[in-house]
């Protein structure tokens, strides 16, 4: 399943682009607010600064936030340099508690007990929540007056954000305010290699999932003393999908989640069982068989795999780059420390099976709707949440969070143009944005869209910035891109076809498309060790196995309705 935190969008910004990027329960503290802040603070008197926010006339309060992401610092947003300029305004703070353990337990917890966190991002579990009624209703502050930066964020959305009983109940996170910007950094799919492998071997073109075990497996029997693990896979709870949807973009496909659409047709079809993913667990077989695939993917959780992936012994991977933004930042923060070690960080790479495929790996411009910040019905003062979400979302405010104090984190020139200097660069390792708060404002929360401008033409976000990303380049990532003739990330990939209904998986589910899901995955963690693992002489075996499993589901049924929501969105766009 491709879900998960877009998308960043499409979803946090990965790599080089998450360096620059830049709830108790109520209960309410009295006392004046105290800024440990320098620079000046945003002011809340703007033509857009929101609806009755009213920080300094309140007593200060913090809400309890839960955000259901694995591998994430717990923090008060107060404790950071852009959570104390919002409390200022606001007097609001939260205390954000994220995901130990597993999703669907924490989140069915939850829903049994019926007590929740003041505001819940509960990823994966978002129509659970709502079933159970455990979101507050939020159409009466979509289009009020009182919130004119909610009404400028969500109006326009207001339409696609409705459930099928008609209510809205998140804030999405993939909403576009003004015009489209791409990413020149690769925040989604992509097969991912050590620089240093490229390098020894030339720097060749890669364009073939063979080509791409075999510069690995070269690479390997060149350095026998090093102890090298050519690849990992990710299988830990709900992030499981790193491994189940590699068959899909190796096919040529987008991030759909469990499906392939065709483009002509828009029939919905799922990749599980296909010849497709026969070709890609053969092949993991094959270099398991080698001994370059590591047999601890199947057990590792989320900090073990980031833990290897920075550990300079893991050669390639397949993954999203926002999901291993940690292990990038750590790998770039340590090559800006010793030049040396640039070698061991990762080189994104649009692998497919066939010479013949046009890798979609890049998203379109899509809408996601099944993701999102909720109010609950736990919630102590729903109102006040809303008001600083309506601050929140004021441009200043998203000047703010995404690009910080001017002066300190960015400069603008005499066209307005925003920038920032290649000191503000190269301070801004995992720790500064972090203390800073761009970490911990920088996706779970309604916000422009990572793709967005503001009014005065700039980029939203300072990675998207043309100016902003070549500073963040460094002499290493300048060589490596001039090797293969691009000056971005990005241009290694094809550019994206058109899909009005991207992401297919953003598609609200009824009941027996999430049980449909729940039974596959369970199919798929039981079966997938088994075909990964095996003898090669035993592989047919096992795949016959899996497939006369999985052929006792309801693939019809759910192939079916996915088809029909494709085509209502695509019949929706061409009037």
């Amino acid at each position: 399943m491709s879900k998960k935190r877009w998308l960043a969008s499409t979803l946090s910004l990965i790599m080089v682009l998450a360096l620059v990027l830049t709830a108790c329960s109520g209960k309410k503290e009295a006392g004046n607010s105290n800024s440990g802040a320098s620079g000046s603070s945003p002011t809340s008197n703007s033509s857009d600064s929101g609806g009755d926010s009213g920080g300094a006339a309140q007593d200060k309060v913090t809400f309890t936030m839960f955000v259901a992401v694995q591998g994430e610092k717990d923090v008060n947003t107060n404790e950071t340099v852009i959570g104390k300029k919002l409390e200022e305004q606001t007097g609001v703070n939260f205390k954000i508690e994220h995901l130990v353990g597993d999703l669907q337990t924490k989140i069915g917890t939850m829903i049994a007990s019926n007590d929740y966190p003041d505001v819940l991002v509960p990823d994966d579990g978002i129509e659970n929540v709502i079933e159970a009624g455990g979101f507050i209703d939020l159409t009466p502050y979509i289009d009020n007056d009182k919130y004119p930066n909610i009404k400028k964020v969500y109006g326009p959305y207001k339409n696609l954000m409705k459930w099928d009983d008609g209510k809205i109940y998140i804030f999405p996170f993939s909403t576009v305010v003004g015009e489209f910007v791409p990413d020149p950094n690769i925040g989604q799919g992509a097969f991912w290699v050590q620089r240093r492998v490229l390098e020894w071997a030339g720097y060749p073109k890669i364009k073939t999932v063979d080509e791409y075990f075999k510069v690995l497996e070269d690479f390997i029997n060149a350095h026998p003393d090093e102890d090298l693990i050519g690849f990992v896979t990710l299988t830990d709870d709900w992030r499981f999908f790193a491994t189940t949807n590699v068959p899909n973009h190796l096919a040529g496909y987008p991030n759909d989640g469990e499906v392939m659409v065709d483009m002509q047709t828009h029939e919905a079809k799922i990749y599980a069982g296909t010849e497709w993913e026969y070709r890609w667990f053969k092949k993991l077989n094959e270099i398991n068989a080698k001994g370059m695939f590591d047999k601890q993917s199947f057990v590792d959780n989320y900090d073990q795999y980031i833990a290897k992936l920075t550990s300079h012994k893991v050669l390639g991977f397949f993954d999203y780059g926002w999901q291993v933004g940690t292990a990038n930042n750590a790998l770039r923060d340590a090559a800006l420390a010793d030049p040396s070690l640039d070698g061991y960080r990762y080189f994104p790479l649009p692998v497919v099976f066939d010479e013949n495929i046009k890798d979609q790996y890049l998203d379109p411009p899509g809408y996601v709707a099944n993701r999102g910040f909720g109010i609950t019905s736990s919630a102590k003062d729903p109102e006040r949440i809303i008001a600083f979400i309506d601050t929140l979302l004021s441009e200043e405010n998203q000047i703010l969070v995404k690009w910080g104090i001017e002066g300190e984190t960015y400069l603008r020139d005499e066209n307005g143009r925003m920038y920032r200097t290649k000191e503000m660069v190269d301070k801004m390792t995992q720790k500064f944005n972090e203390d800073y708060g761009f970490t911990v404002f920088d996706w779970d929360w309604p916000h422009y869209g990572t793709n967005s401008t503001l009014s005065d033409g700039n980029a939203a976000s300072p990675g998207l910035q043309p100016e902003v990303f070549q500073m963040t380049l460094t002499d290493a990532d300048k060589k490596i891109l001039s090797a293969y003739g691009v000056q971005t990330y990005a241009e290694m990939f094809a550019d994206p076809d058109e899909r009005p209904w991207y992401p297919a998986w953003g598609f609200a589910k009824d009941e027996p498309r999430q049980l449909f899901e729940q039974q596959k995955s369970d199919l798929q963690r039981n079966h997938i060790p088994k075909l990964v693992l095996s003898k090669p002489e035993e592989f047919d075996k096992a795949w016959d196995e899996y497939t006369k499993a999985l052929g006792k589901l309801d693939v019809q049924g759910y192939e079916q309705w996915f088809t029909q929501k494709v085509k209502e969105v695509v019949a929706n766009a061409q009037k």
